[in-house]
């Protein structure tokens, strides 16, 4: 199958270099120098996937996923960026970004990156083939990433809805609630948060969950997942509330109420 790539970047060698890769990659790709082209052509094509430069002339790309997200357009989007301060990543985050990739970087690299934002695409939201990792055949919680605290009950209804604590998701909507407030989120933390609420009380790895929500991992050295983590951490243990979110040290991350 022959999927549509949008690629906005006004630097000039650099978008005539990933316009010809990604050609010979199998892409489809149309690929414009500015915030304003995109926009356009994006409503105009409607592509599989985006790449989007942030800092470009007029509107930069931070401001053209703000407009798409806005339009309720949910088109996966991977941002370029040479800013490499997590304050800066986290902009991208906010603005909808579902993925990003620093300048300078190998084009194999941003190949891998656009393969795993296609498939969470076509596949569903995370865990919905087997119920994810660390689950039992029944989709419920177990195996040998069990917490050491023991099990935490996760009701999953058949309608697609997980409740963990006083969260609640709906994942064919992709909606999601804490208590009575609805969190805004964007795909990669709708999907993050699903995987750790279908898996609450079990402690997830690094590897794991770059696996489920990835499709690959980034390596030991990346902060990547810490990223998103604390972006999500940011939304969904708002002051006053119990954490529901917990580092585990030199593992990963689990989703509890303490």
């Amino acid at each position: 199958m022959t999927h549509s790539v949008l690629l906005a970047e006004d630097d000039r060698p650099i978008r005539t270099a990933l316009e010809r890769a990604l050609t010979l990659e199998g892409y489809q790709v149309t690929a414009v120098a500015d915030g304003i082209q995109a926009l356009a052509a994006a409503h105009r094509e409607r592509p599989d996937v985006i790449l989007l430069d942030v800092m470009m002339p007029g509107i930069d790309g931070l401001q053209v996923c703000q407009v798409l997200r806005a339009e309720q357009d949910r088109t996966p989007i991977l941002m370029l960026t040479a800013r490499v301060e997590t304050a800066d990543r986290i902009a991208g985050l906010d603005a909808g970004a579902d993925d990003y990739v620093v300048k300078p970087f190998e084009v194999e690299e941003v190949f891998a990156r656009l393969r795993a934002l296609l498939r969470r695409t076509t596949t569903g939201p995370a865990g919905a083939e087997d119920g994810g990792p660390g689950t039992g055949p029944d989709g419920e919680p177990g195996g040998a990433d069990a917490d050491a605290g023991g099990a935490y009950e996760t009701r999953v209804a058949d309608s697609g809805v997980v409740e963990a604590a006083d969260l609640r998701i709906d994942g064919p909507s992709r909606r999601a609630w804490r208590g009575e407030r609805e969190l805004e989120l964007t795909r990669t933390e709708f999907e993050l948060l699903e995987l750790l609420a279908r898996n609450a009380g079990i402690v997830l790895d690094h590897s794991t969950i770059y696996d489920r929500i990835w499709g690959y991992d980034f390596g030991p050295g990346s902060k990547n997942l810490a990223v998103y983590v604390g972006y999500l951490r940011r939304k969904v243990d708002v002051p006053g509330s119990r954490p529901l979110i917990h580092t585990v040290r030199g593992v990963g991350y689990v989703l509890r109420e303490d």
